[in-house]
């Protein structure tokens, strides 16, 4: 966290395997040392390489195999893809998450790439999710902040597959400024452009990483409409998201409305019950608080693999929409046995 203050990188040294956390002295050690080899490798201030780490909590960092690892490869460098980089911080993840766009800025083009890792220990708040945006668009690094934060909110921080935050959470974007376009200002001439080009891209990422969720088999998009307002909305959608009773009932195709009433009570929002609906994709299974008597067909939604649930609160204008997925018998499996 120190060396994010002053908002300038121009390395990042990533291991996969090893959180780093709970580790005390010895892991600050650790992670000093990896920067410092970097830094020194490539020939730049120490304070300028950062360090990110995903795996497991509460285990010293293996520097007799790190170093070695580190110096051969930054000795003998290897031109890889953005493929390969997004494939080498994989844990439990079952494939590669790796995104590229292109900007058109007047003459310019600028291009943005971006790989995240992340299928487990996943919950709003960014869940042990490692993300790393790359770009050679020259912006300013109060414009490229403030873009990052409004994106990450509306995407990474949208998503839950456990309901379980890491300790490891992070998003870094770095940009070169060697596209030659005019340096881009926060609501200036391309800010908007680039804003919804990342948001985007993180979104793609967000939704791969759900969809890659421990054992998961479907994915479901909760979407909460007239509730009194957007902080209502989005808290009763993270409530049902999370529901174990909800995410095992999909798992199993059973349209079990009543798991989702129950959910809505004890979110801790204000309601009438007399005034939700809830449907299924396009079918309405709860009307005013009562079964629609639909279950026939919603039962034939819950056999697909994409699922739709929107509930109206009536109640006001506020919305939201959180991303998730069910809760298979191969979650329980994999992290049963995730240190065996």
């Amino acid at each position: 966290m120190e060396r994010l203050r002053d908002g300038c990188a121009q390395a990042v040294v990533i291991n996969s395997g090893n959180a780093n956390a709970c580790t005390d002295r010895q892991g600050v050690a650790a992670a000093v040392e990896m920067s410092a080899i970097v830094a020194d490798a490539l020939h730049i201030a120490v304070d300028n390489c950062l360090v990110a780490s995903t795996g497991v909590i509460g285990v010293q960092m293996p520097m007799e195999r790190i170093k070695p690892a580190l110096h051969e490869s930054l000795a003998n460098p290897v031109n890889r893809t953005l493929l390969d980089a997004a494939s080498a911080i994989m844990t439990t993840d079952t494939f590669p998450k790796a995104v590229s766009r292109d900007i058109e800025l007047g003459s310019c083009t600028a291009t943005v790439s971006a790989i995240a890792k992340g299928a487990g220990m996943i919950a709003p708040d960014m869940a042990t999710l490692l993300c790393f945006v790359i770009t050679d668009l020259n912006i300013d690094h109060t414009a490229l902040q403030l873009a990052l934060t409004e994106t990450v909110d509306k995407t990474f921080n949208r998503i839950t597959v456990d309901a379980d935050t890491s300790t490891n959470d992070t998003v870094l974007v770095l940009a070169n400024g060697q596209a030659g376009n005019e340096r881009v200002v926060a609501h200036g001439y391309g800010f908007y452009s680039f804003r919804a080009v990342l948001q985007e891209m993180l979104m793609e990422l967000a939704v791969m990483c759900v969809k890659d969720g421990e054992g998961a088999t479907k994915f479901v998009t909760i979407k909460v409409a007239g509730a009194s307002s957007d902080a209502d909305a989005n808290r009763l959608a993270r409530t049902v998201a999370n529901s174990l009773l909800v995410k095992t009932a999909i798992c199993g195709g059973d349209a079990n409305w009543g798991r989702i009433m129950a959910a809505i009570g004890y979110s801790g929002v204000a309601f009438d019950p007399n005034c939700v609906d809830v449907y299924f994709d396009d079918v309405l299974v709860v009307k005013d608080g009562y079964g629609a008597n639909n279950d026939s067909m919603a039962y034939e939604v819950f056999k697909k693999n994409d699922i739709v649930i929107t509930i109206n609160m009536n109640a006001g204008q506020g919305a939201a929409k959180i991303f998730t997925c069910d809760l298979t018998e191969d979650y329980v499996r994999i992290n049963a046995h995730y240190r065996s």
